[in-house]
């Protein structure tokens, strides 16, 4: 039986008990706490129980999408669950400056031992025990014919403008290991692709709002974003990641 880890046993104190002791830790215990993601997640940023495809987080703006993905792929990659991963972003840009660099990338996520190295011209992140992920553009789906994986992790799908043949070239993809596994992260948007995903069983989907995040979103956020665009459509789809099938000003509603 594998010891409980430090955050696991302070995630079963109380309040108060928890805040004790997180003022008499080592540095070294603190350093382990600060990189256990299931220390500080939210409950619906951690991944399903249970044998699935795909998990499907549909949130609004702010949720900590990003930061969700990241800590997924590199839980799968010290598990020893990925080795070759496919990253797959809107633009390379996109994939580089979020995926990557961002501030809740992979190269700021974990253990900082097990931090990996990222080689730009090659589109290629690398962890420490040989597990390698690759960055592809969606506006290119033929990128991804070819290259096998057992992990995927696509980011805000709903925006991709070829949708649908991305998905379908992630999936030809994924067939190494006995594990594959995918994920997408996404506001949603009303594409077919996302209404399809939402009937399968097979797919898990996790819902959340912008305000799920608040406590770790700027103040000026709330007072500006949340006050001008809460109630509003625009805001049902960014904030409350709500899926949108009736056009604005149309006559009748699809209801």
């Amino acid at each position: 039986m594998r010891p409980q880890s430090i955050a696991s046993r302070l995630a079963s104190l109380p309040a108060e008990a928890r805040k004790a002791a997180l003022s008499e830790l080592t540095g070294e215990e603190a350093e382990e706490v600060y990189a256990d993601w299931r220390f500080w997640a939210r409950p619906e940023q951690l991944p399903p129980a249970g044998r699935w495809a795909g998990w499907l987080v549909l949130a609004g703006r702010g949720f900590g999408k990003t930061r969700t993905g990241a800590e997924w792929v590199s839980w799968r990659v010290r598990s020893g669950l990925a080795r070759r991963i496919a990253l797959i972003a809107e633009t390379s840009a996109d994939g580089r400056d979020v995926l990557v660099e961002g501030p809740v990338g992979l190269l700021n996520v974990g253990p900082q031992a097990w931090r990996p190295s990222y080689e730009p011209s090659k589109r290629r992140v690398t962890w420490r025990n040989g597990a390698v992920a690759t960055l592809y553009d969606a506006r290119e789906p033929d990128q991804l014919r070819g290259p096998q994986h057992d992990t995927a992790w696509l980011d805000e799908l709903a925006k991709f403008r070829y949708a649908q043949e991305v998905y379908d070239q992630v999936m030809f993809g994924l067939r190494l290991g006995d594990d594959t596994r995918w994920l997408a992260t996404t506001t949603p948007r009303p594409i077919p692709l996302i209404k399809g995903l939402l009937t399968r069983g097979d797919v898990i989907v996790t819902r959340g709002r912008t305000r799920d995040n608040l406590d770790n979103l700027a103040p000026t956020f709330a007072a500006e974003v949340l006050t001008r665009y809460e109630g509003t459509r625009l805001g049902r789809q960014e904030l409350d990641a709500e899926i949108l099938d009736d056009a604005p000003g149309a006559l009748w509603s699809r209801r």
